[in-house]
């Protein structure tokens, strides 16, 4: 059975150890259960035990499962409640097209000291959203959800700056209990291949007490991210 959550204490004693749950109990921790567009479900198997849980913000879906869960029962409700994007785990599989990548894991702190720089933990959100470009998302959408979720510290943004010039960005998008989910990690191209994106992410991380996420297209910058002390620990899938 699928319920609504009303009440993040309703999650008590329901854990995953994955990147999923970090952005799910992120978002209720920002958002809690009163908003019309951040709503949050639980699944529910006979024995009153929760089996997995979903985040819907605006039409943007996560799923966290367990391997107890009823699998048919989600891809039932995701396919009455349509999406715009469903991300979940790889083993759950939709008859809908996706996108699929690489999530990485690291618990390490690797130093990469470079000269001539300032990291900005508080940069202004018009800068950083010019800086990373963002397509086609929308400045004032981005801006309000960015700003709500750093006020509530589920999320912090930080540039690397030479002479006031951001040359280099991430941003962790959840943090939950010490976990993080590491992205929008930007270089400028007259700058990469310096050290600097690499000395920015290890401040970053040196800033966490817990694990760092992040998740990666299949062939692009393994190696980059491995030297910063990440592996390699399932897939993604991105449904739409």
């Amino acid at each position: 059975m699928i319920e609504k959550i009303n009440d993040i204490n309703q999650l008590v004693g329901f854990f995953k150890d994955d990147i999923y749950y970090i952005r799910i109990m992120s978002l209720i921790k920002a958002y809690g259960c009163s908003y019309d567009f951040a709503v949050f479900y639980m699944q529910i198997d006979d024995n009153n035990r929760i089996t997995a849980i979903i985040s819907r913000l605006d039409g943007d879906f996560t799923l966290c499962f367990h391997d107890e869960s009823d699998l048919d029962e989600l891809v039932q409700f995701f396919t009455l409640a349509g999406f715009s994007a469903l991300l979940a785990d790889s083993s759950f599989v939709l008859p809908s097209p996706y996108d699929e990548g690489i999530v990485m894991r690291s618990c390490k702190k690797v130093e990469f000291p470079v000269q001539y720089t300032q990291i900005d933990r508080f940069p202004k959100l018009m800068e950083l959203y010019n800086f990373v470009d963002y397509d086609t998302l929308d400045f004032e959408a981005w801006y309000v959800d960015i700003s709500h979720r750093i006020r509530h510290d589920c999320a912090r943004a930080y540039t690397l700056n030479i002479n006031g010039e951001i040359i280099s960005s991430g941003i962790f998008s959840s943090i939950y209990n010490g976990d993080v989910i590491l992205s929008a990690v930007r270089t400028s191209p007259e700058f990469r291949h310096l050290g600097y994106a690499s000395q920015l992410i290890s401040e970053m991380m040196s800033d966490i007490t817990g694990r760092v996420y992040l998740m990666r297209e299949q062939s692009l910058n393994e190696s980059f991210y491995k030297k910063l002390g990440f592996e390699n620990i399932g897939n993604w899938r991105m449904y739409k």
